[in-house]
């Protein structure tokens, strides 16, 4: 028979197991830069651990590259770009990927051009050349780009560099023009001498509104085994979406803390810039962080599937869901970021 000391000891061994924090791998998109400060402060701040979690968070290589290892069972949960998930979800039907919380609600895609290249409105692109690395979002979404402001994109030439070359390129007049986010682009030539006065810059946001930028990304299955830990990272993060935004100086000093070698002024101001320009918008500003218009989602699908020439035309429910996201009082965000 059981005594009274062995049910205890029983029902204790049981609570600690309950206890145990449930771990989650987290992927970002790239660096430890200033636009990641609300995943890593809300880690530096206990809010995913008080949800039950324990989150391990790793600098990513590209959104592409992050998508192929959140697929492949490498990480539960990561950043990366929207538009190479519907691309990834039509190619790989069997294994797809949900959006949970839409961070960019502006893609941050740009073309990047000097003045005096001649090159004064995007129709001043056909005949030209523009670097960019072979994955870079502004590159493959120039199809999208092109249509919105009338152009042919066959008539505008790319050439391959590497991501560290790719403003030197254009500084060093080696192409025409270049394609990055705005936030990258923007600093790392200003950073390499170029003038901001000197730039002349075509954010794909001002042209066309359809595209999305960066989500939280989760695997499909991953998300219908552990309904309550999807939620409560998002729960997590919007609170360090909060803290940074009320005070960005505190969200990268948690950026310095995985990386000693930053520069604090520039990543400040990186982050500003992701904040202000494609994170609150008037779209976030009325629905709540992390949320998006279906008929956007709509129009962004049709766009990525003409611009990637998919063989398939995905439904919203294939590669969004807004199941987990906190209710929208909690999400809700006023001002600026200073």
């Amino acid at each position: 028979m059981w005594t009274r000391g062995l049910l205890l000891a029983l029902f204790f061994l049981i609570s600690l197991g309950l206890a145990q924090p449930r771990s989650l791998r987290f992927t970002l998109d790239f660096a430890f830069q200033g636009p990641t400060a609300p995943f890593l402060l809300a880690q530096d701040k206990g809010y995913y651990s008080a949800e039950g979690l324990n989150v391990s968070i790793d600098r990513g290589f590209g959104s592409a590259d992050a998508i192929s290892k959140i697929a492949a069972g490498n990480y539960d949960m990561g950043f990366a770009d929207f538009n190479s998930l519907i691309e990834f979800n039509t190619r790989n039907p069997n294994n797809q990927l949900l959006a949970v919380f839409m961070v960019y609600n502006t893609t941050p895609a740009a073309v990047f051009t000097l003045r005096g290249r001649g090159i004064a409105r995007p129709t001043d692109l056909v005949g030209r050349t523009l670097a960019a690395p072979a994955g870079d979002a502004g590159r493959r979404l120039f199809p999208v780009f092109a249509e919105a402001v009338g152009i042919d994109p066959a008539r505008v030439n790319f050439i391959n560099v590497d991501v560290p070359l790719r403003e030197p390129t254009l500084a060093r007049g080696q192409a025409d023009g270049i394609t990055g986010f705005y936030f990258t682009s923007f600093l790392n030539l200003r950073n390499i001498g170029v003038r901001p006065e000197d730039m002349v810059i075509f954010k794909y946001s001002d042209y066309t509104q359809d595209l999305y930028g960066n989500a939280v990304v989760v695997r499909r299955d991953f998300a219908q085994a552990n309904p309550q830990a999807v939620s409560a990272f998002l729960r997590a993060l919007v609170k360090g979406f909060k803290d940074v935004i009320a005070n960005p100086d505190e969200g990268i000093a948690a950026v310095k803390r995985r990386d000693g070698l930053i520069n604090d002024a520039l990543e400040r101001e990186r982050l500003l810039l992701a904040l202000n320009t494609h994170v609150l918008t008037p779209d976030s500003r009325a629905f709540g962080l992390g949320s998006v218009r279906r008929e956007r989602v709509e129009r962004n699908i049709r766009a990525v599937a003409k611009a990637f020439e998919l063989p398939s035309v995905l439904r919203v429910e294939q590669v969004w869901t807004d199941r987990f996201l906190p209710p929208i009082a909690e999400r809700r965000v006023t001002g600026s970021a200073r």
